[in-house]
């Protein structure tokens, strides 16, 4: 019996049509509302969990075309360069986000220029308190399901004030690949015809830790990462190339005989990786593969960065999903998190 009280996996399943819709969404803008980009030195984008995450794909897909840095700011505080030259995204699907808040006060108090996105809440009021653009989420999504009502406004916004001109194209083929990769892995699909269901089988019980190229693939592992935490309520890991082959590398000299019981090494791959990355991840994996239980390779589909990014995520979200649901877990609930929140308030 399938264990899904809050009907993740048909949001899931919705990502491609959630992915279009926010795009028609913030191209009705009017491009009077979007801030000058007159100036602008660097784009920040502030937010946690499965907002912040928006941020983490902006930087890893648009880097070769933006001339301007993106720094992602999964903190608090406001960091003490933002000012008069900075563009700054507020991101809190619910609005409501604590950190996200503190740190839009801050922007707002350092002049900078800021957009707010969000489903209503405090950072909609505080939006309008500041006569800031406020681009709206689509209602009715767990954040971590929200991936294209939060991305979208992202590079829609950028794309209408001439800092990344590829953004409409990189969207429209995004949408396209989303639609192919849910048709290979919904839940109608058995293995091994379905390639999430069949990874899912692979990793069972051992823990997964996922390993990708570059800042693209390091975007897609730590999205990984999050999706077995959140959705399998399981522990998973994630490194990237170049750096994890300066470090992490040496930590399989010693304790083989329980990793390769316990650890599964999943390779995130793609197209658009430096020619270097291929070599480091073939002499890395002689290295280590006799401390692993397996290695699993996956590779990533689409016509542009973000479309392969975003394929190489959604492949983890339903990849997660089953690895919930064959170890009876529902996928939706985040107990955790909620007892935590719900200690931070009452002790505040």
């Amino acid at each position: 019996m399938t264990i899904d009280t809050l009907g993740f996996l048909a949001a899931v399943a919705g990502l491609p049509e959630q992915f279009a819709s926010a795009h028609r969404a913030a191209g009705a803008i009017p491009t009077g509302a979007f801030p000058s980009a007159d100036g602008v030195q660097h784009i920040v984008v502030c937010g946690m969990g499965g907002s912040g995450i928006s941020g983490d794909v902006l930087a890893a897909s648009s880097s070769g075309e933006l001339r301007v840095p993106v720094i992602i700011n999964k903190q608090i505080r406001t960091p003490g360069f933002v000012g008069p030259h900075s563009l700054v995204f507020a991101m809190s699907y619910s609005g409501d986000t604590a950190e996200t808040l503190s740190m839009a006060r801050g922007a707002f108090d350092a002049g900078a220029r800021v957009i707010c996105v969000s489903n209503g809440g405090g950072l909609a009021s505080l939006a309008v308190q500041h006569e800031a653009l406020h681009i709206p989420c689509a209602p009715g999504y767990l954040p971590r399901a929200a991936l294209g009502t939060l991305v979208v406004p992202l590079f829609v916004s950028l794309f209408r004030m001439g800092l990344l001109t590829e953004a409409h194209k990189a969207l429209t083929t995004t949408e396209t690949q989303l639609m192919v990769r849910r048709d290979q892995c919904a839940p109608s699909v058995v293995a091994p015809n379905n390639p999430a269901r069949e990874i899912a089988r692979r990793i069972g019980r051992t823990i997964p830790l996922m390993y990708g190229g570059g800042a693209l693939g390091g975007a897609a592992a730590y999205r990984w990462k999050c999706d077995f935490n959140e959705n399998a309520k399981a522990p998973a890991y994630c490194a990237q190339y170049p750096e994890l082959a300066h470090n992490e590398i040496c930590a399989w000299g010693q304790h083989g005989d329980v990793t390769r019981q316990l650890i599964s090494l999943v390779e995130l791959r793609h197209s658009f990786e430096h020619a270097e990355l291929a070599r480091r991840f073939e002499f890395t994996r002689e290295i280590i593969e006799e401390a692993v239980h397996q290695v699993l390779e996956v590779r990533a589909a689409g016509d542009s960065r973000l479309a392969q990014l975003v394929d190489l995520m959604y492949l983890g979200d339903w990849v997660s999903c089953y690895t919930a649901l064959g170890n009876d877990v529902d996928p939706g609930p985040i107990e955790a998190i909620n007892q935590l929140k719900a200690r931070l308030t009452a002790e505040s």
